[in-house]
């Protein structure tokens, strides 16, 4: 089940006013907003802030509030200036209801999310990007029943090299595409793609998998993995990351060849590179490199300059590549095109 957690101690000094740095209020921005269900907190940033990554340096805990750092349906934003600074103070609106003649109290709404989960949840727990000797060493299927050459769900198919005796609950994935960095050549990983859910019926050599569920056609060869925890935090507070990052965009789900709003993209960013969830990024449509048709040397180029073309949002990380989604397009976006973080 997805946990929408409290933000961490982190949170609360970045949004401390006395650490904040100068921010840029939008133009348009109301002086006071009740939130609604189906807000997320980077539609709220956009309207108070210029930037909405820069939200932690504007928003106010305070500690008189219960749960401060989490915002409700029906709270009510303020803007007001604190040391000449402007920060966003909080109203709490009612949360619950007094039910009788129980007398028990039932919590209305749950805290708004920073990003629609409709655009990412299918991309929380299902993809996955792992190393070439993960899916190698993985266990997988060796003969279907009946003799088919694809199975599934209802199906049962054998399965060679289940261990372990603990977990019965897997899922099936294929090997996909290697992930490389476009500048290096450095493979990143993997991506495995998600075919489906099995449970174990017997132990053995093979082992005997029932298949529970199947998007795709469960064919020979197609590996299982542990059911990964999809306990993530869904209330991570979108700002830029610690350090100057640059990266490129190395993939892009759904096939398409622009790539616009809302749509979920790969970078060639992840753990190593200090990168974390929230962190927001600017993507900038790279210079085509054009031959110079004017210059008297005929094998003379030029490189057109590159040009901001939006922002994008991480929200699930690897060791070596991430996700994020794509918030803001202001021009298409491409494969290979490159990340730097936001200012």
């Amino acid at each position: 089940m997805i946990k929408r957690i409290a933000i961490s101690l982190i949170f609360v000094l970045l949004s401390n006013p006395l650490l904040a740095k100068e921010v840029e209020l939008n133009p348009d921005h109301p002086q006071r907003y009740t939130v609604k269900k189906g807000d997320t907190l980077w539609d709220i940033s956009g309207m108070f802030l210029k930037y909405p990554w820069h939200w932690p340096d504007i928003w106010y805990v305070n500690p008189q509030i219960e749960n401060p750092h989490l915002i409700y349906p029906g709270d009510e934003l303020s803007l007001s200036y604190r040391d000449g600074k402007p920060v966003i103070e909080i109203n709490r609106g009612k949360r619950s209801v007094k039910l009788s003649p129980e007398v028990r109290e039932t919590i209305l709404d749950k805290p708004i999310l920073t990003i629609p989960l409709s655009a990412i949840g299918p991309f929380l727990s299902k993809p996955r990007v792992v190393g070439d000797e993960v899916l190698n060493d993985a266990p997988y299927v060796v003969a279907s029943a009946d003799e088919r050459l694809i199975s599934g769900a209802g199906d049962y198919v054998y399965v060679r090299g289940i261990t372990d005796s603990d977990s019965n609950t897997y899922s099936l994935f294929k090997g996909g595409k290697a992930y490389k960095d476009p500048d290096t050549g450095e493979v990143l990983g993997y991506e495995a793609i998600y075919l489906g859910d099995a449970e174990t019926m017997t132990q053995g050599d093979p082992a005997k998998v029932s298949l529970t569920y199947t998007n795709r056609e469960i064919q020979i060869g197609d590996r299982l993995l542990k059911v990964e925890d999809d306990d993530f935090d869904l209330n991570f507070i979108p700002r830029a990351p610690d350090k100057p990052l640059d990266g490129r965009i190395i993939s892009v789900f759904d096939g398409v060849s622009q790539i616009g709003q809302y749509q979920i993209v790969v970078l060639s960013l992840g753990k190593r590179d200090g990168l974390q969830t929230g962190n927001v990024l600017s993507v900038y449509q790279a210079g085509e490199t054009l031959k110079d048709s004017v210059s008297v040397d005929r094998k003379d180029t030029v490189t057109l300059p590159d040009e901001h073309a939006g922002e994008a949002m991480v929200f699930k990380l690897y060791d070596k590549v991430s996700y994020a989604i794509v918030m803001k397009a202001t021009r298409a976006m491409h494969v290979y095109d490159k990340v730097k973080s936001a200012q």
